[in-house]
């Protein structure tokens, strides 16, 4: 089971850091990934991580804004989001995997979302 957090209202430039929990242990075979969905749109990736190398993949619009990291010892997963844009808003899933696939339908254990909302 995976527990997203820290979704909120922010202004356009700031930061948010969504966490990730896991209920168990989470394999260093797997990959751990964020999705974001705006209502009537499809779920879209926005980045993954390979649990045990720590190798990270993004969407090219988030590349240099968002970090995607992990601490093992906690099994949780986090996604530092920076310089945030009205187009960010979305509510936010984790998802557990086992390849960095940027289509949702791969991934086999979701989270319940988090709202990210950015004002212009």
């Amino acid at each position: 089971q995976l527990q997203a957090s820290g979704g909120g209202l922010v202004q356009a430039g700031a930061s948010l850091t969504l966490s990730c929990a896991a209920s168990g242990r989470i394999y260093s075979s797997s990959v751990m990934a964020w999705f974001r969905q705006d209502p009537g749109k499809e779920r879209e990736f926005v980045g993954a991580i390979r649990w045990g190398v720590g190798n990270t993949y993004y969407r090219d619009s988030v590349k240099g804004r968002f970090a995607i990291s992990r601490s093992t010892a906690k099994n949780t997963l986090y996604l530092q989001m920076n310089s945030l844009k009205p187009e960010d808003t979305a509510t936010y899933y984790c998802a557990r995997g086992t390849s960095p696939d940027s289509k949702p339908g791969p991934y086999f254990t979701w989270g319940q979302g988090t709202l990210v909302t950015v004002s212009s």
